[in-house]
């Protein structure tokens, strides 16, 4: 199989660029696509800030950054940063045409051997990778956001992937620290998204139905239950307390739980209104002040370091 020397990184947005800087903070040379000139440069500006954030925290030393950027070229030359490419991973916009002309043309231009990746979070692969001859070497990647911080990669094999290319996948994502998991069939959500919109869809019912207020539901997940998410899956959870309380349980509760196959109702209504939260000056489900709004994104960012630090995932 194919030795892993040199990544390419298509799309300098904020997923591409931090996917950029994972590798080449894990030794790799990383070749990364920006569209125009303007995306270049603030390509290169991001990474930086992101290297200064992580310095700053103790994630990695000042005197490394250098050496970081250096293992990274930024550039809109789409053939230079395709012709040395043993790993490539496809960061543009989620719409599907796009991206299966992207691959169509990826696939023509690389050798057969070139492992290809897509960070779609929700499009199927398998359609992804329709109009491409070498779909065996095709797979997806679905970094999570910011994916310098967030240890979980998911590995999503299609019906076509040749044996062992998600294997190899993951060794690499091992390699600069990540923790990839394989999604053996190509689904909707793959993994983590089913059981996240699982629940997003009973949070929202509980406020749409005056079971509780939107801050009251989101401190039932960050003071109750949330904490152990971290050490303890949902699995793990069920064969510590037993799978005959966890039957008795479900055949209570179950029939009381959303189990609506339809967007909610409350959603809807928030979109035709126009309140969509952060993206209309913070009026949503709940309003948010500017200052609110602020103190939420550096919040997010210093809470995903600290909790990192103390699960050991970086």
């Amino acid at each position: 199989m194919r030795e892993i020397k040199q990544i390419a990184v298509y799309g300098a947005g904020k997923m591409g660029n931090g996917i950029a800087q994972l590798f080449a903070t894990g030794g790799y040379p990383v070749a990364l696509w920006a569209f125009d000139d303007n995306e270049k440069e603030r390509a290169g500006q991001i990474i930086r800030e992101n290297l200064n954030l992580l310095a700053v925290n103790e994630i990695l030393e000042e005197k490394e950054i250098p050496g970081i950027m250096e293992r990274i070229t930024i550039t809109t030359d789409y053939d230079a940063v395709t012709e040395k490419a043993d790993l490539a991973i496809e960061c543009i916009l989620e719409n599907m045409e796009l991206k299966q002309n992207f691959f169509q043309k990826l696939d023509s231009l690389t050798d057969p051997d070139v492992i290809l990746c897509t960070n779609t979070s929700v499009m199927s692969v398998t359609e992804i990778a329709s109009k491409a001859e070498h779909k065996e070497r095709i797979v997806g990647t679905h970094f999570w956001n910011p994916p310098f911080l967030i240890p979980l990669v998911e590995v999503v094999k299609t019906v076509h992937v040749a044996d062992g290319v998600a294997e190899r996948v993951c060794q690499v994502l091992a390699k600069v620290g990540k923790k990839p998991i394989i999604a053996k069939k190509d689904v909707p959500g793959f993994i983590a998204n089913r059981m996240q919109n699982a629940l997003g869809r009973e949070a929202v019912s509980i406020v749409a139905n005056g079971i509780a207020d939107p801050k009251d539901v989101d401190d039932a997940v960050k003071y109750g239950f949330g904490m152990r998410l971290g050490s303890i899956g949902p699995i793990e959870q069920i064969d510590s307390i037993g799978a005959d309380l966890c039957l008795n349980i479900g055949s209570y509760i179950y029939p009381h739980l959303e189990n609506s196959t339809e967007a909610s109702p409350l959603l809807k209504e928030k979109v035709e209104k126009k309140e969509l939260g952060f993206k209309t000056n913070g009026v949503g489900i709940q309003n948010w002040s500017e200052a609110d709004m602020k103190a939420f994104q550096e919040r997010t960012i210093g809470d995903l370091i600290r909790v990192g630090k103390a699960l050991h995932m970086f």
